[in-house]
């Protein structure tokens, strides 16, 4: 292994003028001395590369991403990228020691070069804080979003150099082993072998380490902690009264059974009275059905109950139903419902059902596939009871879903023409790069379109859209019936968040910026992905229309796909006041 890379006492650090003895002047009880001493000894064990590199990585950090960020998640960014940067520099000066054979030492930085480090450092990271604090600005205004006061700024240095420290001691503690098991192995076999055996080994180790103990582990306590919030109530869930609803009076599933999001779901929505005000005509009473997570033992038997639940709410004679497929924790945006239910005056039926307790982002990392089996599940059980009913009296079948919603709404279908032939229209909202749909039609987007806003085979089934008006993209085009939205924002990091972010700089990023993303957003190796990462964790913290807040757009997007009868434009703009997410 290279100096770089093991620890070694600097030249100066065995002067007479660093050693504290009595040739320096110096004595045991000379406090100065000891900090230079102390600062000269712990300098001797870090990788001056890799702090350039480290230093350089952390100004880019700051460079704007999607979203605003705060003193938190902007400390955690750029403590990870200066960590990321740290390895690369320390790596890369090791791979060149270790590919260039030299009889004598490399020559070590001295105090001079760790000095111009020093300055660098400190001009470079006021500069950056400037334009870190203009960027914030610009984005902040264009989201309409509070500037961020000055206390934010000594709260992200303090963040960062904590979780800078904590990072580097654990990428010291884990090159400390290697080194260590590199000497045993030195003994038997040649050096250079030994540290490339060792260091492969350690990869190994802590890749199974990570995936074994630390993610089984992880996620007991993670499935216990989400558990006891599943298992609570919304403020406004109270058990249905009415046997339209799951849980209700002979439901098929117990109001217990539902979960926190499925009470939510069948105790929401407009009343009757609420159906009647708006459309100024008689009014159904909507249903709703759902299967928790504790329904049944299994996602196919509980995608068969919600079906039969389905039947006996009587809910395939009603004009249009409306297959949900929820995030994690089976939440359903109750936009979609709502709006659905207003526009066809509480004639509809919405079914949906829960296939685990996480969080969307934690269960689109390790419940993918739960995900695409609820997905598939629910669509195939509902759409084998509703070709039994003879072809003139079915109801119209639509499916909808955000974020991993989306996900398992495109699950039963391979193509944009199997879901065009299967149903009567669908609104897949903030879809997710592992959509395979989403990613085929965009991948094939037509000529000369953007990423963030394609058109696919001139919009003649699919439409992608980021504001409403983009539902006439391409203009004086038909739409054919069985109509597709996918509603995307250009600044939500939920769709445009990617593993290949980490090495690939994306179309998004090569083409004109979206509608919401500032022109000085720039690929940054590494720092991009890291950065986007920490936008999806507040991807729903800013207003309407930006991030992975939807609202607005979906009334006019399902008045779009469907032209519900004597639906207008005026309805939907005075239905928007009426709807919410949660």
């Amino acid at each position: 292994m290279s100096d770089e890379m093991i620890p070694e006492m600097s030249p100066e650090s065995h002067s007479p003028e660093s050693s504290g003895t009595p040739e320096s002047g110096g004595t045991a009880d000379d406090s100065p001395g000891r900090l230079s001493r102390g600062w000269s000894r712990y300098r001797s064990r870090l990788s001056y590369a890799g702090l350039v590199a480290a230093t350089i990585l952390l100004w880019f950090s700051a460079t704007p991403s999607l979203l605003p960020r705060g003193p938190l998640f902007q400390g955690l960014v750029s403590a990870g990228a200066a960590a990321i940067g740290y390895g690369l520099g320390a790596f890369l000066a090791w791979l060149a020691r270790y590919l260039v054979s030299r009889r004598e030492p490399w020559p070590r930085p001295n105090r001079w070069w760790w000095s111009g480090l020093a300055v660098a450092f400190a001009i470079g990271t006021a500069v950056m804080f400037y334009w870190y604090a203009r960027w914030q600005d610009e984005l902040r205004d264009l989201m309409g979003v509070d500037h961020l006061s000055w206390t934010a700024y000594p709260i992200t240095v303090i963040v960062a150099v904590i979780a800078f420290a904590l990072l580097l001691g654990l990428g010291q503690a884990w090159g400390a082993l290697v080194r260590s098991l590199s000497r045993r192995m030195s003994r038997r076999i040649p050096p250079r072998i030994s540290g490339i055996v060792a260091a492969t080994a350690m990869v190994v180790v802590t890749v199974l380490i990570f995936n074994g103990a630390v993610a089984d582990y992880g996620m007991s306590a993670l499935n216990n902690s989400f558990a006891a919030i599943n298992d609570e109530s919304t403020p406004d869930s109270a058990a249905p009264t009415s046997t339209l609803r799951s849980g209700g009076p002979d439901s098929l599933v117990s109001w217990e059974s539902l979960g926190r999001m499925g009470r939510a779901f069948v105790s929401t929505g407009p009343s009757v009275a609420d159906l009647e005000a708006f459309n100024k005509a008689p009014a159904k009473e909507p249903v709703r059905v759902y299967a928790g997570l504790k329904s049944a033992d299994s996602i196919q038997a509980s995608a068969e109950l919600a079906a039969q639940e389905l039947v006996r709410a009587g809910g395939l004679q009603r004009r249009l139903v409306g297959i949900a497929s929820s995030t994690g924790t089976g939440w359903v945006n109750r936009a979609n419902v709502d709006s659905l239910e207003y526009m066809y005056n509480g004639d509809t039926a919405m079914v949906s059902m829960q296939y685990s307790m996480l969080p969307s982002w934690l269960s689109f990392l390790v419940d993918q596939e739960r995900a695409r089996q609820a997905g598939r599940a629910l669509f195939e059980a509902v759409d084998r009871l509703v070709r039994r009913i003879p072809e003139a009296q079915r109801p119209k079948i639509v499916v909808f879903g955000e974020s991993l919603g989306s996900f398992g709404a495109e699950a039963p279908f391979g193509s944009v023409a199997t879901m065009n032939a299967r149903t009567d229209g669908a609104l897949l909202t903030g879809p997710t790069f592992s959509n395979q749909m989403w990613a085929d039609t965009t991948a094939n987007r037509d000529a000369g379109t953007p990423e963030v806003l394609p058109i696919f085979e001139d919009g003649e089934q699919v439409r992608f859209i980021n504001v409403d008006a983009d539902l006439d993209r391409p203009a004086d085009q038909p739409w054919e019936p069985g109509r597709i939205v996918y509603l995307q924002h250009a600044s939500d990091p939920i769709s445009w968040w990617n593993p290949e972010l980490i090495l690939n700089k994306p179309d998004w990023l090569k083409e004109p910026r979206g509608i919401d993303v500032l022109p000085a957003v720039r690929w940054i190796p590494f720092v991009t992905f890291l950065q986007v990462a920490a936008d999806m964790a507040v991807a729903v913290d800013v207003p309407d229309g930006h991030g992975h807040h939807y609202l607005r757009e979906i009334p006019r997007a399902w008045a779009a796909i469907l032209s519900p009868p004597g639906w207008t434009d005026a309805k939907t703009a005075e239905l928007l006041p009426h709807l919410t997410r949660d």
